[in-house]
């Protein structure tokens, strides 16, 4: 399976978006497909051996849409600007609305296009006049045929169906003028047919700058990266463009610019900001051999690197992708939204004809029953609950982004603000994972460094991060590493091989059961477990040799969080593999007094399920790596960044700067959110529940009526509403 995302032309309203993911669902090959009408794209997962990127487009073209091709962010551009048109057309509606209603206001008119004199005259102006709007409105007429032959009607085939009643009444009338029946002059609405489509491309200008400010903090990631790089050649140097870049070429950063591409330092030093990533003010300093990440900026130093990952494959850009994709996600509120616009713009039809239908059975003028019609067409507004769900998700996970809070999908980003049970792992979450040698018990005729370089040989060839303490113990005191043999990984429990020529256990004590010995270190052991060290008991020959005490450092901030989650009534746990003592020692010292010790790995994954099928809404935060079955499990996975492994398949949302302080700002920014899309839902459906009755004249009695005109500018303002609101969300959330 491979996913693209596809730019899509030629979507005006949810109608669209939710036309077009239904029909590429439909196809052969297509596993899932998502549609953002905010952002104009397709988020497609698709069978690569059944189809090719050529299909899908051809999939688009076949809905009645445009694909512009693959989604490339280097290559993103602001939308060209139809402000000077838009201009024209707005002086055009002046003359217009001077011509066909001056009359009404009093304001003085040339004789020769007196509407009661020279009906004709006055008549072919408007005609004349309304011309250019039909040309300037012709992409909607477009979409709304093409919508409404492929029956995925949508706003645009309102519209359509609004504007050609109201003109071909108007010419039919036009001509019965030229016959000379002046009293047809009564009877044109050239002035909805102008009106509407001047409204509807004035409320698109409008909404496609409001929309250009929700990519922004996408648009800041983007630019992160520089477009151009310094290449070493065989002589000097020369800036080319990145694309000119190609791995394993070495690449020149001066002091103040930017690092082009991922890869590796192989002259020279410098300290490197890196604050775009991991938060931290500080620069941190960097040698040859160490790894550095595109976007990265100079502090001080010359150095010399060779590329590694360029343009897509580079680190932003994947973060870029993830933020992508995750905007093409939806969110369960959004499928409410979904399944009203699915229904609407066909119910919206119907009623307007039942509306003429009606109203001619009524015995009303054939005139008065099509304005009628046409209002109730061009009222309605699909685009407010296409809107009002996506926007504030843009919105919402490209902040999020900006402040290092990494959201894969849009489910996680609404359900952060319903969790009720937090479970944290201990090592490397809670605390810093930069685990030290505290202590140690030799009750051997080995030195403190033989057990040690023993120990770390073994450790060496797991996975686990109490290595890193016997590695920095190793290279602290200058030791060596020594071959081991026959090595042996027991989940949960420790490690076993071959150490010149002897039998070596390393781990907890459950290695003691294993083994068959009685511990008869139990008042040392429990001296380290008051002091908060995790045992490591080494077995030598069945025999204990040591007890090595290795102390992790808890995170600066652990105790405040924690205190924050209580207070905003949020059950936390601590689940770790540690034995209950040390467990419940750490717990106590952070605020917390629910504690699951001596999990296994593999067990850690029934907790969750557990908890999850007692009803509760759990969010697992981990570090991603051991813990990924956890997180997989959980309501909303959470992972710290692991440094270069930051896109664990298995989290749903990755915290960038390892700070436990953006757990409180993910649930706060949820709540936020999901208050902003349920305000847009509203004023949707408060709009079209209250708009279309009124257009209906199903308020007449009170005196409350509507023509197309006002009928197209309430329909603008109700779209302005939503994106507004929406924007809103901006500033609420860095309040």
């Amino acid at each position: 399976m491979k996913k693209v995302i596809l730019k899509i032309a030629g979507m005006s309203c949810s109608a669209c978006s939710a036309g077009l993911e239904k029909y590429l669902n439909k196809q052969e090959g297509v596993k899932e497909a998502n549609v953002n009408l905010v952002l104009a794209q397709a988020y497609i997962t698709y069978d690569d051996t059944k189809l090719k990127i050529s299909d899908l487009d051809r999939f688009v073209e076949e809905a009645g849409f445009k694909s512009l091709g693959l989604y490339d962010e280097r290559k993103e551009k602001k939308s060209k600007s139809h402000k000077p048109i838009l201009i024209v057309m707005s002086f055009l509606v002046i003359i217009f609305l001077y011509l066909s209603m001056g009359h009404m206001l009093k304001i003085p008119t040339p004789n020769f296009i007196n509407r009661h004199t020279h009906a004709l005259n006055y008549t072919l102006i408007l005609f004349i006049l309304t011309i250019p709007f039909l040309i300037y409105g012709f992409d909607i007429f477009k979409s709304g045929f093409k919508n409404m032959i492929h029956r995925m009607p949508n706003m645009d085939t309102l519209v359509l169906l609004g504007v050609s009643a109201s003109f071909i009444y108007s010419v039919v009338s036009m001509i019965l003028i030229m016959s000379g029946h002046t009293m047809y002059v009564d009877n044109l609405y050239f002035e909805s047919c102008v009106m509407i489509i001047y409204f509807i491309k004035l409320g698109r200008y409008i909404d496609n700058n409001s929309k250009e400010k929700t990519k922004d903090a996408i648009k800041e990631l983007v630019q992160i990266t520089p477009d151009k790089a310094l290449l070493k050649t065989s002589t000097s140097s020369k800036e080319v463009t990145l694309d000119m870049v190609n791995k394993g070429d070495i690449l020149i950063a001066k002091p103040g610019m930017r690092i082009a591409c991922d890869g590796v330092i192989t002259k020279g030093n410098t300290h490197l900001d890196l604050s775009f990533i991991t938060g931290e003010s500080k620069p941190a300093k960097k040698e040859v051999n160490d790894k550095i990440m595109a976007g990265s900026i100079n502090y001080d130093g010359y150095i010399e690197y060779r590329a590694e990952q360029i343009g897509r494959d580079s680190t932003i850009s994947h973060i870029v992708h993830l933020v992508m994709e995750a905007t093409g996600t939806k969110a369960p509120i959004q499928r409410l939204a979904d399944k009203a616009s699915s229904y609407f713009v066909p119910m919206v039809i119907i009623l307007a004809f039942l509306s003429l239908i009606i109203n001619l059975l009524l015995g009303h003028p054939f005139a008065t029953a099509l304005q009628v019609m046409v209002t109730v067409l061009v009222v309605a507004c699909p685009c407010a609950l296409g809107l009002a769900t996506p926007l504030a998700m843009v919105i919402s996970e490209g902040d999020s982004a900006k402040k290092g809070i990494l959201v894969k999908n849009s489910a996680a980003l609404e359900k952060a603000s319903q969790v009720s049970t937090i479970v944290f792992d201990k090592t490397g979450t809670l605390t810093y994972g930069h685990l030290k040698i505290s202590k140690i018990y030799n009750y051997s005729d080995y030195t403190i460094n033989e057990i040690i370089s023993m120990v770390a040989s073994i450790e060496d060839m797991s996975s686990h991060p109490i290595k890193e303490a016997f590695k920095d113990y190793v290279q602290t005191n200058h030791l060596m590493y020594s071959e081991v043999t026959n090595f042996t990984n027991m989940t949960g429990i420790g490690l076993k091989a071959t150490y010149k020529g002897h039998e070596v256990y390393v781990g907890s004590d459950r290695l003691l059961e294993l083994n068959n010995i009685s511990d008869k270190h139990s008042s040392d052991a429990d001296e380290l477990q008051e002091d908060m060290n995790t045992i490591v008991y080494v077995i030598v020959d069945g025999k204990v040799t040591a007890l090595i005490g290795v102390k992790d450092v808890v995170r600066h901030e652990t105790k405040d969080v924690i205190s924050k989650l209580l207070k905003l009534k949020k059950e936390v746990i601590m689940l770790t593999g540690d034995n209950k003592k040390t467990a419940q020692k750490v717990a106590s010292n952070i605020g917390l007094n629910k504690v699951i010790a001596n999990v296994m790995p593999a067990d850690k994954t029934d907790v969750i399920k557990k908890l999850t099928s007692d009803g509760k809404m759990v969010m697992m935060v981990g570090d991603g790596i051991n813990d990924a079955p956890a997180l997989a499990s959980a309501t909303i996975g959470v992972s710290l960044n692991s440094g270069t492994d930051i896109a664990l398949d298995s989290a749903d949302i990755i915290l960038m700067h390892s700070d436990l302080n953006d757990i409180i700002n993910l649930i706060k920014a949820s709540k936020k959110t999901i208050r902003n899309i349920k305000q847009n839902l509203f004023w949707a459906f408060f709009y079209n529940i209250c708009m279309i009755p009124m257009a209906m004249g199903l308020f007449t009695f009170t005196g409350i009526e509507l023509n197309p005109m006002m009928g197209a500018v309430a329909m603008t303002l109700s779209s302005l509403t939503v994106v507004f609101n929406a924007l809103r969300l901006r500033y609420l959330l860095n309040k």
